[in-house]
This record gives structure tokens, C-alpha cells and sequence, in this order.
């Protein structure tokens, strides 16, 4: 992706099945689950640039010692200032306590039976230490202690924020993940004084119903009722102070989690190959918990999968299919080459399958891999055509018939991208030319004002780093023609489940739509739809519409993508430029098991999306500079 846009979360959990001391002999090392934690971060680090935090519980610590310990950073090397600081308090130790784990537990914090990691993407915000996860609610009773970190976004938390305040709290701040820990937080209390009540009836004694509590506090229950109002796409993790510990995720499978279990360990992550990594097993032996669903793991060992929410129609996010996730999984490796390939055909039809005054090439390196299955498309292409060469001429000579086979595409390394630059220059025009020099060009392969620039990107959400960068630079190279390709189809709406795209003013395909419909006279359509989504606004959100699609249904793709390419176009730049989009139906395609497309077709999977999308157009309208939920 050429612009720079924040995403989705990731997170880790590392339950331990087996006795500490089973670790230390097997392996030879105490510190076996914080490593496995360390390396499973380490192999999600594409989902945080702003943080990360971890927190461990110990299990059956004597009262008056800590069992609960956090850490987070904030600091640009994360990841290293975070397991620094974890690992320093093992500087200490002699080679036989490091193998110890039982030591360990009994002198060292960070050492337990329970691991929670936390990667942070934040799209709103400041990013401060305390926006980084693992977020605490603590308390002496044991059971009443909750540990959270998730990958979500709620688009109603408003109206959860407001549920909280009738129930009589009184939250310290007004954020997603606050209000998330402390509904969940509301209901285990809840469970916790139920369970109290009961066994105190019974005639059991406060020490012993602390025990009994834990045994028998009912995980599913607890989150069934949490989360009865949530809207949005979400991946929970928590751990409560006993040592229950829960993954939950949304109905739509919006977010996604896998994970593996044998008899010594159970592993949760964003992405399926760190798991894989991680402990070294293969690709069927890591499980996705399923739509609705929670993973729970007790603290006796007992690991199973409930329903939390009723499951409805998977709409797993496409775009972790082509950009977000690692592309190390094999089947998002496989769709990305896919998303290329479809569009091989599309793009030598505007080159006029001219091979030889064409080049191919792919920015950002994200793109890499949509750029092979374009390139593997057009050698199939050209393939046709050879065949189709020999097979009408009954009268090739060997000469003639090498050269047909000896005709290729012409691919090359064109953009590469560049350390990045830091600049105290002051003034904006110096500024903006140095930050424009991101990207470096190879010279010399381009034949001026003959060849075609073909350039495969992942996807194209506001172009402001194509116009003001790419392009210019691509232009230096003096082509007759720039074709941009973006393996992703046209981002049209807002994204409110955890994407860096929710102004829907921002867009690029949106600022186009805009324009045509100003440059035709149809301006009184933006102020009727106004008016229609502003309507929607009193109607109950399940009964809601998307109100901005009819304006699309105006043009055509084409259409949109001759406006994009002219409002991409920087200033100086004399060859002709194009952009070619995926289709939303070459997508599906491509990644059948991944249709969650709102921001591409305006098919919101929630309530909440629906209402967001409206109430963006709304913001348009009335120049209000701000994301549309919360």
C-alpha cells in the first residue's frame, strides 16, 4: 500500500498446560512460555508500530505476593525496549535458576502459566503508554481481577459507554477498550457475587467459597451477557486473576484468530504462520476459533470452544487477504497472486499487448506478490499467443520460430524505497520535496517517451503518496505512458472495524464520484442524499441503509477510474497516466472464504457500519473533520 494508513491490532496468548518444572527439564529453560510469547510478538510485528505490552499470571501464589505482572512500551523500538525491560530481571540469575522454572515462579516476575501479548496499531488518538495494551482491573478478590487486550473496534460506544453510567460506574475515560474491560468486568463482578450468594448459603466459609468461586465461575455466561450489545469487529483476550483465561470473537469473524492445543501447551495469534513458527507444527494442525465463538481455557486444563454470540455470515476482512497479514500464510500467499493474475489480461489490453515497449514493475514491496501472479498471467497470455503463432504458419524457419519463443515480458525492479528521510527544514515547499524522495528509481531501463510503465500496488486508498511522490518520481524516467494497478478494487466507503479509513472525504474514489457529479450538474444530488442520511439516522439501526450508493450508481468503474487518474496526476507530468482497479467480483474470487467488503461495495455486516457510513456522508456535507463513530 503506497499510503501509509494504520490497521488492525495483534495479539498472543500462551497457556501452559503442564507443571513449570516439566519445561525446564524437557526444554532446559524456566523462561519457555515468555520466549514463545517474545517470538510469537516478534513474527506479528507487521500489526503494531505504536506499542506492545505482555502480562503473565502465576497460579496458587501465596497471599502477599505478587501474581499478576505487566509491561508495555511505547518506545520506536518496541518490541526491544519491552522484552529489554521483561529480561532484566534474569540478568541476576545463575545458569541452573534460569533452568529452573519453579525458582523462577517463586522469585522472578514475568514467570507463570499464563501469558497475554498485546501489538498496537492505534488509528485514533494519541499514543501514549497508557493507550497500550494489556489494560488491568484490579482487586483483592482474586477472581475479580481482569486482564484485557484485543484487536477491535466498536462502532456503538457510545451507547455502551452510556450503559455503563445507568448501571452506576463511572468510567475513567471514554474509550473502546475501557469500555470493553470494564462491561466484562461489570458482569464477572456480577457472576463472582452470584457464586458468593450461593455457596454462602450452602454454608461454606469465605476462604473456602474463594476457592469454589474459581473452580466454578462461569467464563461463558459472563461474556454471553457482555456482549449482548456489542456491534463491531472484534478479537478479546483476557485473563482473569485465578487463572481462567478466554479468546473471544465477533459473529461475522470480522477479526482474525487461530489457534493450537496439544497436552503441554495452548497458543493463540492474529495470524496462523506465528503459531506455526512458533511451536513448529503444521498448517492442519492450527485451528480458527469459529465465528461467535470463545476460546476458554480454564484453570484446571479444561480447553474448550463456546458460543458466546449466535454466528452469522462469515465476513472475514478481505483486506488482511491483501495487505494487512504476514503473507508467509500459504493461502493468503496463493489469493494475493491471484489478485495479480486477474488482472493480467485488463492490463495488456490497455499496453495493446505491445511487449516490447512495455515494462512491469510493482511499488510498494507489498505488492510483490499480487505483481508475481500478474506477471505469471501474462506469461500465460503471451504463451496464447506463441501457440497460436506456430500453429497458423506451416512455414516457420528455425530463426522465425526462436524468435517467437524467445519473446517475453519485460520485467524489471524500477521503484525501490528508500532509508527513511528526517528533515528540520522548516519551511512546507523544502519539506514536501525531500519527503517526495521516498522512493529511488533505477535509470536507464526505460526507453523515453516509448515505454510503458506498468506498476502493481496493493491497493490505492487516499493517492496522496502516488501524486505528490511516486508518480513524479516514475516521471523522471521520462515514459510515454504510467499504468498504475492496484490488486484491490476502488475504496469507496469508510472503514469503522479497525481500519485508518473512516473519513470518507480522504478517498480518493470518493473525491472523484465528487467531482463528476459537480462537472455534470448534479450537484443537488449530494444535498438529497444529505437529507436521506440524515433521515436514516432516526430509523433503528438493523432497519438502516447505506444511502451513498446510489451516488456511486451514477458511473461506471471506468468512469470513476479516468477521474482518479486525472486528480493523481501531479503538476509537470507530461505522459499519459492510468489506473486500473481489481473488480469487487474478482475479490470474491480470488479470496472466497474473505467477503467482508464494506469498504469496497458499502456492505456493511452490522448495524453500526451502516449507520457509520451515513454519518460520514453527513460529516462530508457539513465540513465536520472527524471520524463518524464513537
Amino acid at each position: 500500500m503506497s499510503d501509509s494508513i494504520k490497521h488492525e491490532c495483534g495479539l498472543a496468548l500462551v497457556r501452559l498446560l503442564k507443571p513449570l518444572d516439566y519445561y525446564s527439564k524437557k526444554y532446559g529453560t524456566g523462561l519457555y512460555g515468555l520466549n514463545k510469547m517474545q517470538l510469537l510478538l516478534q513474527k506479528q510485528r507487521n500489526r503494531g508500530q505504536d506499542g506492545a505490552g505482555l502480562a503473565s499470571i502465576k497460579f496458587d501464589v501465596p497471599a502477599g505476593k505478587r501474581y499478576i505482572s505487566r509491561k508495555r512500551s511505547n518506545n520506536p523500538q518496541y518490541l526491544k525496549d519491552l522484552f529489554d525491560q521483561v529480561y532484566s530481571h534474569f540478568e541476576d540469575c545463575t545458569e541452573d535458576q534460569i533452568k529452573d522454572g519453579e525458582w523462577l515462579k517463586a522469585n522472578k516476575p514475568y514467570i507463570g502459566e499464563i501469558y497475554l501479548g498485546h501489538l498496537r496499531y492505534g488509528t485514533h488518538g494519541v499514543n501514549t503508554i497508557e493507550t497500550c495494551h494489556p489494560f488491568l482491573r484490579l482487586n483483592n478478590w482474586m477472581t475479580r481481577n481482569l486482564v484485557i487486550a484485543g484487536n477491535f473496534n466498536l462502532t456503538n460506544v457510545h451507547e455502551l459507554f452510556s450503559e455503563l453510567i445507568e448501571i452506576g460506574q463511572h468510567p475513567k475515560e471514554k474509550s473502546d477498550t475501557v469500555t470493553v474491560m470494564e462491561k466484562i468486568g461489570h458482569f464477572l463482578d456480577d457472576e463472582v457475587q452470584r457464586l458468593f450468594n450461593w455457596f454462602k448459603a450452602e454454608g461454606y466459609d469465605n476462604k473456602e467459597i474463594t476457592k469454589l468461586i474459581g473452580e466454578n465461575l462461569d467464563v461463558q455466561r459472563i461474556l454471553r451477557r457482555a456482549t449482548r450489545q456489542f456491534d463491531g469487529g472484534y478479537v478479546m483476550a483476557g485473563m482473569i486473576g485465578h487463572g481462567d483465561a478466554f479468546v473471544l470473537r465477533d459473529p461475522h469473524g470480522i477479526r482474525p484468530v487461530h489457534y493450537y492445543q496439544d497436552d503441554e501447551i495452548v497458543v493463540v495469534a492474529s495470524e496462523r504462520p506465528a503459531i506455526q513458527t512458533c511451536i513448529d507444527v503444521r498448517i492442519k494442525d492450527v485451528k480458527e476459533i469459529k465465528l461467535g465463538h470463545a476460546l476458554i481455557i480454564k484453570k484446571d486444563g479444561t480447553v474448550e470452544e463456546k458460543a458466546i454470540r449466535d454466528p452469522e455470515e462469515r465476513k472475514s476482512c478481505s483486506f488482511e487477504r491483501i495487505y494487512f497479514s504476514r503473507g508467509t500464510d500459504l493461502n493468503i500467499y496463493k489469493e494475493r497472486k491471484q489478485l495479480g493474475k486477474q488482472l493480467s489480461k485488463k492490463v495488456l489490453e490497455a499496453v495493446d499487448y505491445d511487449f516490447d515497449k512495455t515494462i512491469f514493475s510493482f511499488i510498494p514491496n507489498t505488492a510483490e506478490v499480487a505483481f508475481y501472479g500478474m506477471v505469471e498471467g501474462i506469461h500465460d497470455e503471451l504463451n496464447k499467443i506463441k501457440t497460436e503463432k506456430i500453429l497458423d504458419s506451416d512455414t516457420l524457419t528455425a530463426e522465425e520460430l526462436e524468435n517467437i519463443l524467445s519473446q517475453k515480458p519485460r520485467v524489471e525492479k524500477i521503484a525501490v524505497k528508500d532509508a527513511k528521510l528526517r528533515t528540520f527544514i522548516a519551511d512546507d515547499a523544502s519539506r514536501s520535496d525531500l519527503i517526495s524522495h521516498v522512493y529511488d528509481v533505477t535509470y536507464g531501463l526505460v526507453n523515453n517517451e516509448i515505454d510503458t510503465l506498468v506498476m502493481v500496488d496493493d491497493s490505492i486508498v487516499r493517492g496522496s503518496t502516488l501524486r505528490d511522490s511516486i508518480i513524479q518520481i516514475l516521471n523522471r524516467l521520462h515514459p510515454k505512458k504510467i499504468i498504475i494497478v492496484s490488486s484491490a478494487p476502488q475504496i469507496r466507503y469508510p472503514d469503522c472495524y479497525g481500519i485508518d479509513m473512516s473519513k470518507m472525504s480522504e478517498f480518493v474514489a470518493f473525491k472523484a464520484l465528487v467531482n463528476l457529479l459537480n462537472k455534470d450538474g448534479k450537484e443537488d444530488m449530494l444535498e438529497a442524499t444529505y437529507e436521506r442520511c440524515k433521515m436514516q439516522m432516526t430509523i433503528d439501526g438493523i432497519q438502516q441503509k447505506n444511502e451513498v450508493k446510489v451516488l456511486y450508481d451514477e458511473y461506471t468503474l471506468e468512469e470513476l477510474n479516468e477521474e482518479i487518474a486525472r486528480i493523481l496526476r501531479p503538476e509537470g507530468v507530461d505522459c499519459d497516466i492510468q489506473i486500473i482497479y481489481q473488480t469487487i467480483e474478482g475479490l470474491h474470487e480470488a479470496c472466497p472464504e474473505h467477503t467482508g467488503d464494506w469498504y469496497f461495495s458499502g456492505n456493511y455486516p452490522t448495524p453500526g457500519g451502516t449507520r457509520v457510513v451515513n454519518k460520514s456522508f453527513m460529516n462530508f456535507i457539513k465540513k465536520i473533520d472527524k471520524r463518524a463513530y464513537f
